[in-house]
């Protein structure tokens, strides 16, 4: 058993490593509680939006507009949004994995996804944040631009415009294919759910389904609205789907910053609750130690006293 001295210079050690854990966790829930009220502020006009955009995609079928329409490059974009900082569980973690099986069984007919400094030429890469930037690096992708400055609370749509014009621009140019965001969905502080969508070329069908998985039942099928345009419809339903798309990405990020933040309130929370355990534990094993210290020191003045006699 370890002396007295080691047990409590290991219990003050504990106490300090509580108190930075719990100081944390009650950062991260006052950001929680912010970025979960500005998620679900914003998810009704998101799901509204997407809706708008499915009763326009009547028009897919008849439109020339470029988002709608899947051009010939083979090539796929991917932004990852993951974390700047750790200490926030398995969030980082789900969406990187999530993403790297999406691009192997699911977007990719390629099998060999994961090893090592293996490249893939179809798909370039936007990381959001340190976490997933690293991890795509580390496993040799082609990582074209990384974003790290994003704020972790209070994102305004003013803080996207930058991603969401260049992922605009790019598919306009048809430098790519299909544009694809692996981001993690909030659904309470206890569970989040990593999620890839793809925002270019807009589907009706892939928007119908966004809705119901967001609102969480089936969708009617449209009534065939008599929507009228004044001046070019072309344009018109261009500037319509970049500004809900970008909607669309918006919510997003806030879903990701409030999945972020709940992680991370729930890992220190297990954290300090990790650390009040073990101190109760130390201090129960010092205890026992100085209670075999004192019999000990009983039984020798004892042994002593007897001898003497």
């Amino acid at each position: 058993m370890a002396g007295t001295k080691e047990i409590k210079r290991r219990i003050k050690s504990v106490k300090s490593t509580k108190k930075i854990t719990k100081a944390m966790e009650l950062v991260a829930a006052s950001k929680m509680k912010r970025a979960i009220s500005q998620t679900l502020a914003s998810r009704v006009y998101s799901s509204y939006s997407w809706e708008l955009l499915t009763s326009l995609s009547s028009r897919v079928e008849e439109t020339t507009n470029k988002f709608f329409i899947e051009n010939k490059n083979e090539k796929s974009l991917i932004v990852l949004i993951t974390s700047n900082r750790g200490l926030c569980g398995g969030y980082d973690s789900q969406i990187i994995k999530k993403t790297i099986s999406a691009i192997k069984d699911e977007i990719s007919p390629r099998s060999d996804l994961g090893d090592k400094g293996q490249t893939y030429g179809k798909f370039d890469i936007i990381t959001v944040g340190k976490k997933g930037d690293n991890a795509m690096r580390r496993l040799g992708q082609n990582v074209v631009a990384t974003f790290t400055n994003m704020p972790d609370n209070n994102i305004a749509i003013s803080d996207i415009i930058p991603l969401s014009t260049y992922l605009t621009n790019e598919f306009k140019d048809e430098k790519y294919g299909k544009v694809y965001i692996a981001y993690t969905d909030f659904v309470s502080a206890l569970t989040q759910k990593p999620k890839i969508q793809k925002i270019f070329p807009v589907s009706k069908d892939e928007v119908k389904e966004s809705i119901e998985a967001n609102i969480g039942e089936k969708v009617k099928e449209s009534k065939g609205i008599p929507y009228l345009f004044e001046g070019d419809t072309e344009e018109l339903l261009g500037i319509l789907a970049e500004k809900l798309v970008r909607m669309q990405i918006y919510q997003m990020f806030l879903e990701s910053n409030a999945s972020e933040q709940s992680s991370r309130m729930l890992a220190m929370k297990n954290a300090s609750d990790a650390a009040g355990e073990m101190i109760e534990d130390l201090t129960l094993m010092f205890n026992k130690a100085r209670q075999a210290g004192i019999t000990r020191e009983i039984s020798e003045i004892s042994a002593g006293m007897a001898a003497a006699n």
